[in-house]
């Protein structure tokens, strides 16, 4: 089913259309609309044109609409890009996405704010979302996560400091460790792994901290010894009866 209101009428408000249950394509463009509830019932629309309307706010109008995949929202008046995002986030098939022209698309951030929190959109205001800016996005609204991604490369751990900051200035606080058990720091390396794999068991408040921690796990550890056996003991050494000779060390590396 497709519907098409006329824009020559400047319509302000439009009736409940719950009686068009299927409804697939709905133009409502170009006119004055300002309340969006006569959608609350048409669960089927792919294809949603609100643009050049006067839309300020469209909390709890859209977010029922989980098979949307193009949707203009362009030139309205809507202000608060946290809400409006808020809002489409279960459009998991959102494809095609309009919203500049609206107040809320002059955050010097804003493009990169949709890509990341609407990662399904592959057309944002008629411009094709590239890897380049999801890569930013995502280094920008979660630094933890990127120092994590970029510490691990094929299974090696790779220089990177911990409060090195990734992104723009919004991100000045350094990543934080997880607080690891101090029990920990009773015993030798041996037992280091295990606790580890039982610490990673233990609920985190953060999710990112598991992550952390897992990673952790998965680094490349060294273990070093020598046979004692060779070495010669206080008394030999004041007594030279026994030949000094350079300890072999044995080390072993593993994940």
């Amino acid at each position: 089913v497709t519907l098409f209101f006329s824009s020559t009428r400047g319509l302000r408000s439009i009736p409940s259309l719950s009686q068009f249950p299927r409804l697939k394509y709905l133009w409502i463009n170009n006119n004055k609309i300002q309340d969006l509830t006569f959608l609350v019932k048409n669960y089927c629309l792919t294809e949603l044109y609100l643009n050049n309307n006067e839309l300020t706010d469209i909390s709890g109008a859209l977010k029922h609409l989980c098979s949307l995949q193009i949707l203009f929202l362009h030139n309205n008046e809507l202000k608060k890009l946290g809400k409006t995002v808020k809002e489409l986030k279960g459009m998991i098939s959102l494809r095609t996405l309009n919203l500049f022209q609206n107040p809320l698309a002059y955050d010097p951030d804003y493009r990169l704010y949709v890509i990341y929190f609407l990662p399904s959109v592959q057309l944002l205001d008629r411009k094709s979302v590239t890897q380049r800016e999801r890569e930013s996005a995502f280094h920008l609204y979660n630094p933890k996560r990127a120092w994590v991604m970029q510490s691990i490369a094929f299974g090696k751990r790779v220089d990177t400091s911990l409060g090195t900051t990734v992104g723009s200035s919004r991100c000045t606080q350094p990543a934080r460790r997880p607080i690891m058990p101090s029990v920990l720091k009773w015993f030798g390396n041996v037992q280091v792994m295990d606790l580890l794999c039982s610490f990673c068991r233990v609920p985190f408040e953060d999710p990112e901290d598991a992550v952390l921690v897992r990673a952790m796990t998965r680094s490349l550890m060294e273990f070093s010894s020598v046979d004692w056996n060779k070495a010669a003991t206080c008394q030999e050494r004041r007594l030279k009866s026994k030949a000094e000779e350079p300890l072999e060390k044995l080390t072993v590396q593993f994940r």
